[in-house]
């Protein structure tokens, strides 16, 4: 299911803590940015290298808000709307966003490219209102500027 690189990673990962459960973000991480999401097979494999349930896996999934079980876009765009983000416009940047991009809270665009979700928090409070896409952040945004950070993406 894993590259043969990504395998050997896991288990060598699993060796650098003192138990293997502290392995298992960082190798959800690994796994998705590889399969494109954490399906019940990757969750299943990777339960059973650091020893847990799939129960307790899915757990800690449900957590993370960069942790996906069904597909996201190429580029997976999250508005924060958390009281620092919400008092300087994160409300609007995501109707924004969601206008822009033509879907909603956990859709994905026909052709796979955005995704978008509203989330709790990205811990970027000092520079709210904040997006991330994928593993970037984008701070101090406008509806101006979130279109250009769209735009940027869309043009890779």
């Amino acid at each position: 299911m894993f590259s043969e690189q990504l395998s050997k990673k896991f288990d060598k990962m699993v060796t650098n803590y003192p138990t293997k459960r502290s392995a298992l973000v960082p190798m959800l991480l690994f796994a998705q940015d590889e399969v494109g999401h954490l399906s019940d097979a990757v969750i299943a494999d990777i339960a059973k290298r650091v020893e847990l349930t799939d129960l307790e896996v899915r757990n800690v999934i449900s957590y993370y808000s960069l942790l996906h079980t069904k597909p996201m876009g190429k580029y997976h765009v999250q508005v924060c709307t958390n009281i620092s983000c919400m008092l300087r416009g994160g409300e609007e940047l995501l109707d924004h966003c969601k206008q822009k991009l033509g879907i909603g809270h956990k859709q994905t665009q026909k052709d796979g490219l955005f995704s978008l979700e509203e989330v709790e928090c990205i811990g970027a409070c000092s520079w709210a209102p904040a997006v991330q896409v994928n593993y970037d952040f984008h701070e101090n945004l406008t509806p101006d500027k979130i279109d250009v950070v769209l735009e940027t993406y869309r043009n890779k």
